[in-house]
């Protein structure tokens, strides 16, 4: 790898071959790791929500769909907040809102705003792009919704891990022409090749033993969740042939995380094409460890700069 990864990320290896399992397989496996990661057990790993913060899940009805959202809104506060959409990881088939419970509530708290994340639908049921269908329609309809969301649809924006960079980031995409106007995306570790490049880039090879994302994942991302009869390039934000337009970008990426030239490559577009863009590389972090507050200490300093980027976006100070 570039670097040592914290001793304690070793217990997250993963060791599932999920390119040999079946499709009941991965179902029945992603329903255990999802109550893992939801239960107060693992909270010593994926981190205490602020206590601050009051979290909720409601239904939310969609064209031929419903979809459970789970919502984290300060406790002391009436007024009318910012919008923040959040995504999960997972590869688009595995992962759960509340492995984030931890970065969503902090946001919550310290932006301030209303912080939603989506229970999209995963693969092998539901492959791409029924998950970013669901994110770019549940954003629509609380835009829609604002007052009665009570939040401000003049400051709405979106974040993402991994698979749920993926989402946010064509969220964004698609939101360009005739979607809500977003203030910010921000993006952590983001997938943003799916097609049959994914595996080119030199932080694969040299981050192929990183314990939290191997890269049999990656590839078992691909067979699950991206279906033949898809032109991978569509969901795959760094493949896109303009990328102007869109709204100011933070980028996090893990130097130990197959992923982290995917992220700095969809960085370099965006600059070509005028976005403001700002990437941040953590040295000793891993895939997820924004996720994994309790074992990789750059958790805390990146949670902290999510916060300041999207409080300077969606607050932002009048001019003098």
């Amino acid at each position: 790898m570039r670097g040592k990864a914290p001793l304690g990320t070793r217990i997250l290896k993963d060791s599932l071959d999920w390119e040999a399992l079946t499709d009941d397989q991965v179902i029945a496996a992603r329903e255990k790791a999802n109550r893992l990661a939801s239960s107060r057990a693992a909270r010593i790993i994926t981190g205490f929500p602020d206590r601050g913060v009051r979290i909720e899940e409601t239904l939310i009805d969609l064209p031929g769909r419903r979809l459970t959202l789970r919502v984290h809104r300060p406790k002391d506060t009436g007024r009318r907040l910012p919008l923040v959409v959040s995504f999960h990881g997972g590869g688009f088939f595995a992962g759960t809102a509340a492995q984030n419970d931890w970065l969503n509530s902090h946001l919550a708290a310290r932006c301030p705003a209303v912080v939603v994340s989506v229970e999209y639908r995963l693969a092998p049921e539901h492959p791409l792009p029924r998950p970013v269908d669901d994110g770019y329609d549940t954003v629509v309809r609380l835009f829609d919704d604002a007052a009665q969301w009570n939040v401000d649809p003049a400051a709405v924006a979106v974040v993402g891990e991994s698979a749920g960079g993926t989402i946010a980031g064509l969220i964004a995409l698609r939101a360009r022409k005739d979607g809500p106007p977003l203030r910010a995306q921000a993006l952590i570790y983001p997938g943003t090749d799916w097609t049959e490049s994914m595996t080119e880039y030199p932080s694969i090879t040299e981050n192929a033993d990183n314990p939290t994302l191997p890269v049999s994942r990656l590839r078992a991302t691909r067979k699950l969740a991206v279906p033949p009869t898809l032109d991978p390039r569509s969901v795959s934000p760094v493949k896109f042939d303009n990328l102007a337009g869109l709204p100011p970008t933070l980028v996090v990426t893990a130097a130990l995380d197959p992923l982290a030239d995917q992220g700095s490559r969809y960085v370099e577009r965006l600059r070509e094409d005028g976005t403001d863009v700002r990437l941040t590389c953590y040295p000793r972090a891993t895939h997820t460890f924004l996720s994994t507050p309790g074992l990789v200490p750059a958790a805390r300093p990146a949670r902290r700069e999510i916060v300041a980027f999207l409080r300077s976006h969606l607050h932002p100070v009048p001019r003098s």
